[in-house]
């Protein structure tokens, strides 16, 4: 066979090279978060509270993520593994919040 008949990967020109498949995990990296949802429910003194009370925020960070909540109609307040989410929302319906937990995007 002449080295013109091969092409770059060892095979005869024309033939088609099947490349091994690999699969990436594109969620690996990515982690969980927790999100509350605004309701008609709740009022925000309360929220706000909740948020100090469940996730150690300052109060001013508290009373950020609440108007986050209020005003865009959802706010991410914790991220972290799925063990530790389903946890978080829990604990978040445990106090009468709107909760649902993602990945992170």
């Amino acid at each position: 066979m002449s080295l013109e008949a091969v092409g770059s990967a060892g095979a005869p020109s024309g033939a088609t090279v099947a490349e091994p498949e690999t699969t990436v995990d594109e969620n690996v990296d990515r982690p969980w978060v927790a999100v509350v949802w605004d309701d008609p429910v709740n009022l925000m003194p309360y929220v706000t509270y909740v948020f100090q009370k469940l996730f150690g925020y300052t109060r001013a960070k508290a009373h950020e993520l609440m108007l986050q909540v209020h005003n865009d109609g959802k706010a991410v307040v914790s991220a972290g593994s799925r063990d530790k989410m389903e946890a978080d929302v829990r604990r978040l319906h445990t106090a009468g919040l709107w909760a649902t937990m993602q990945r992170d995007s």
